[in-house]
């Protein structure tokens, strides 16, 4: 089925005898870019500049329609936008997000989340963090958003399963993937499945989603990660 968002995309220019050209291509598809790149900007923070980031965004849109075989049909958004999704944070984790770093940063600050919240005998605030690591408010809003882009990334590459369309994935292993995924999220608590919904469907960042659930961004981030690793799990056991 053909949602809403598919047919935005599509109503401006319906080709279905030929291919859009690149220019074509890049004047339709321009609100998926934007669209991309304001979630992912509103999510890992100013890392880059939002120019730099569409620039990104626009070569993995062309690079998207030079490997989609056949005409640009409703799986072409998917596949598109996962696409430039995994180019904006592949070039933001080579310059800045080192991996090991940020292992060694959630480790440090999950420690500290645990110390503080034995000490304190109840969940720490985010000041508190802060201040317990020697951070100002905006580094640590910093780490959390690295730590958080992590996580991104580990589901896009779940999302994407390493397939190319008309490859070894056809239409019928595509449903497939797709109700497995949606498997795996029922199978998750309550509470994470809000915040999954909430970050991704919706595009609330750390902040919206502590104020709207009355956590800290702290415990957010904390959840986003392990609901990612348990739907991970669950996902590749099912495949």
């Amino acid at each position: 089925m053909v949602n809403a968002e598919q047919l935005a995309y599509q109503e401006p220019q319906q080709q279905s005898a030929k291919r859009l050209t690149e220019a074509q291509l890049m004047s339709q598809y321009l609100p998926l870019v934007k669209r991309c790149v304001s979630s992912l900007r509103s999510h890992c923070g100013p890392m880059m500049e939002p120019e730099d980031m569409e620039q990104i965004a626009m070569m993995a849109l062309l690079e998207a329609g030079r490997r989609y075989p056949g005409d640009y049909d409703p799986g072409f958004i998917s596949f598109a936008g996962q696409r430039i999704r995994g180019a904006i944070l592949d070039e933001l984790r080579r310059q800045d997000w080192r991996p090991r770093p940020v292992r060694q940063q959630a480790h440090e600050l999950n420690d500290t989340v645990r110390r503080l919240t034995r000490e304190l005998a109840r969940p720490p605030k985010d000041n508190e963090v802060a201040d317990a690591l020697s951070l100002s408010a905006e580094d640590y809003r910093q780490r959390l958003f690295a730590i958080q882009a992590e996580s991104m990334a580990s589901l896009d590459d779940m999302l994407a399963g390493g397939q190319e369309p008309g490859q070894d994935e056809g239409e019928i292993d595509r449903f497939q993937r797709h109700k497995t995924l949606e498997a795996a999220i029922r199978k998750l608590a309550k509470r994470d499945q809000v915040i999954l919904s909430l970050y991704y469907q919706h595009e609330l960042n750390l902040k919206e989603i502590a104020a709207t659930l009355g956590l800290t961004e702290t415990r957010i981030c904390q959840l986003h990660k392990a609901a990612v690793k348990q739907l991970n799990g669950l996902y590749q056991e099912w495949r």
